[in-house]
């Protein structure tokens, strides 16, 4: 039987996040997951696998259950599949924040982009007038993506509020339509954009896994495979993982 994976996010007040790290290792432990989750002030953030019994079950508890007292009735979900455990162990880690941008001023809790579901997404970014924008890093930007996104070629996240000075103006990009690899980089992005007085900020809700998983192949405006942060390397339409043969390739 096929592994269960489960990706997710939400940005969400959680002051007490230090307090909330032993009970939620505790959780995933205990339905036997392995993976990593980052808890944050702003939220939560991770990749977690195991059997789907196990994930359901700590997807429920997430959402329902006591620990988080139920503020996470809007937590950001994917689902996919591995042929093997994706994750060497179980990680739950303590952040200054889920995602890094390097500007402090920056809440996603009380301002984003507006969101897109992955069906309009492909009537967006033809939009003439629709800057498409990779928020990625460089590497992974190589691997995949849409038809005519603008690549920034950045290394790290924290590169992407340069990459906004030197290259975007609120005057010449009045539709902005950004995407990442599940959706929290670039609703984080988006939050920073209209901070800086960009009029119209879009971004794909849960991000190309959504898209991949939603959309079908031959209506799919993405090209190549979508780089994960696990074992598995990179996943494409149905969220299929890479075969060998694409894997040997590289």
């Amino acid at each position: 039987m096929p592994l269960k994976v489960a990706a997710l996010y939400q940005f969400a007040a959680l002051p007490e996040f230090r307090a909330l790290r032993e009970p939620l290792r505790a959780l995933a432990a205990g339905v036997d997951l392995k993976g990593s989750v980052l808890l944050a002030p702003e939220g939560i953030n991770g990749t977690v696998a195991g059997s789907a019994a196990s994930i359901d079950a700590f997807v429920a508890e997430l959402q329902h259950g006591s620990l988080f007292a139920r503020r996470l009735d809007n937590l950001e979900l994917k689902f996919s599949e591995a042929a093997r455990m994706p994750f060497g162990r179980l990680k739950v880690r303590l952040k200054k924040k889920i995602v890094t941008l390097g500007d402090t001023r920056v809440d996603p809790n009380r301002q984003v982009g507006t969101y897109v579901a992955a069906a309009d997404w492909n009537a967006l970014i033809t939009c003439p007038d629709t800057l498409v924008l990779d928020t990625r890093n460089a590497f992974e930007v190589a691997m995949g993506t849409f038809e005519g996104a603008v690549d920034p070629r950045i290394a790290s996240f924290g590169q992407f509020k340069q990459f906004a000075a030197d290259h975007l103006d609120p005057a010449r990009h009045r539709k902005i339509a950004m995407f990442c690899t599940g959706g929290i980089r670039c609703e984080k992005a988006s939050a920073y954009l209209l901070a800086q007085g960009f009029a119209e900020v879009y971004h794909l809700k849960g991000g190309i896994l959504r898209y991949l998983e939603e959309m079908p192949e031959r209506d799919s405006r993405w090209r190549g495979e979508c780089f994960v942060f696990d074992e598995r390397v990179a996943l494409g339409h149905g969220l299929r993982e890479r075969t060998g043969e694409s894997a040997a390739d590289e």
